[in-house]
């Protein structure tokens, strides 16, 4: 690093008994430098006659690839999960099944449930009014086993390191 001498005059007539100008040495700025990160852009600062670099660093501002996938993912599964945990509680709660909300969302459900259906031997479980849905309970852990695997691909696509944003 080098730094120009910088002479600074004073012209104040109290400064000195003379007519002559007096000559102050100041010494040069003290300016501490480092080098910027190879993974930042450098823009050097308009010329002002010193040495001056100013490093600028672009930020994102929302998330990357990766984690927008697994937000979408996230949500998805989340709401089947929502929907199925809602019938096996309306079953158990021996909902009316003329009202248009409770079958609104058995009618929902049995899309998310109908591909376990038949995997055990019994369906649901009776007592008096009340029923539990044997099919909805392996369909959330089914849909819930789906949803691990889904993310487990989208971590191994990941090309951000756990730490970086």
């Amino acid at each position: 690093m080098s730094f120009n001498e910088e002479r600074t005059v004073v012209t104040e007539q109290a400064a000195t008994m003379s007519d002559q100008p007096a000559v102050v040495d100041e010494p040069p700025e003290t300016v501490t430098e480092r080098p910027a990160p190879a993974t930042r852009p450098t823009v050097p600062a308009p010329s002002l006659g010193s040495a001056r670099t100013v490093s600028s660093e672009r930020l994102r501002s929302g998330p990357g690839g990766a984690e927008l996938a697994r937000r979408i993912v996230a949500l998805v599964f989340g709401l089947i999960q929502i929907v199925i945990g809602l019938r096996i509680a309306l079953l158990l709660l021996d909902a009316r099944t003329g009202n248009a909300i409770v079958s609104g969302i058995l009618n929902i459900s049995q899309v998310f449930v109908g591909p376990f259906d038949g995997i055990l031997r019994t369906n649901a479980l009776q007592a008096g009014g009340s029923m539990l849905d044997v099919t909805a309970a392996v369909a959330f852990v089914g849909w819930t086993i789906l949803e691990l695997v889904v993310f487990w691909i989208v971590g191994i696509v990941r090309t951000q390191p756990d730490g970086a944003s």
